[in-house]
């Protein structure tokens, strides 16, 4: 005989930050520069995360994306993206050049706590943001760059873009950071446990 357990099933939103919402996504941005990437809060990476507003709400071309735990309420994962090309310096010139801002969309700040990964979260964010960028019609390209090291994060996104350049193989490995590009007209197809995984570790 089968016994019968409930199962807790827990469900998400994905929607616009508001800005009673900036409070609780700068601190799911702080937690994860701490406490993934290590090297905490630097002003010259990160005055977005201090100032969301500015970066995200006020400009129309950009946008900031937040996932709520619909059991609580709780802002749980973050997702932007900007008219902001890569510069050069610090990035390879040839990537600068490739994405000017303007015609290019960067995404920015995919992150999700750490015990709410394993839920596909991270691939509704990045799908949620190329829909933004497809409707502003101006965008020409979607652009990221990652830290390899973080665990999951070179394995997703390519799974959802193509390298253009791996720092890895410059002189010197460069800053050791893999640049992608993700098509503006990328088809979303069913995503497996494995890849949930690895995607809501960023």
């Amino acid at each position: 005989m089968l016994l019968a357990y409930p199962v807790q099933v827990r469900s998400y939103s994905i929607k616009t930050a508001a800005p009673e919402d900036l409070d609780d996504a700068r601190a799911v941005m702080l937690d994860t520069v701490y406490r993934d990437f290590g090297s905490g809060y630097v002003p010259r990476w990160h005055g977005d995360i201090i100032d969301p507003a500015a970066a995200y709400l006020a400009p129309p071309r950009h946008t900031l994306l937040v996932a709520v735990d619909e059991r609580d309420g709780s802002v749980v994962g973050t997702g932007a993206l900007d008219a902001r090309g890569p510069a050069h310096p610090p990035n390879p010139r040839g990537v600068a050049e490739r994405f000017p801002s303007g015609e290019t969309a960067q995404l920015r700040r995919i992150y999700v706590r750490p015990e709410h990964r394993r839920h596909g979260i991270a691939r509704r964010l990045v799908d949620a943001l190329l829909d933004f960028a497809a409707a502003d019609g101006g965008y020409r390209s979607v652009y990221l760059h990652t830290d390899p090291t973080v665990p999951g994060a070179e394995a997703f996104w390519r799974s959802v873009g193509k390298v253009v350049h791996d720092e890895r193989e410059d002189p010197g490995g460069g800053q050791g950071i893999v640049h992608f590009e993700v098509p503006l007209g990328w088809t979303r197809e069913p995503v497996g446990e494995a890849a949930r995984g690895r995607g809501d570790r960023l």
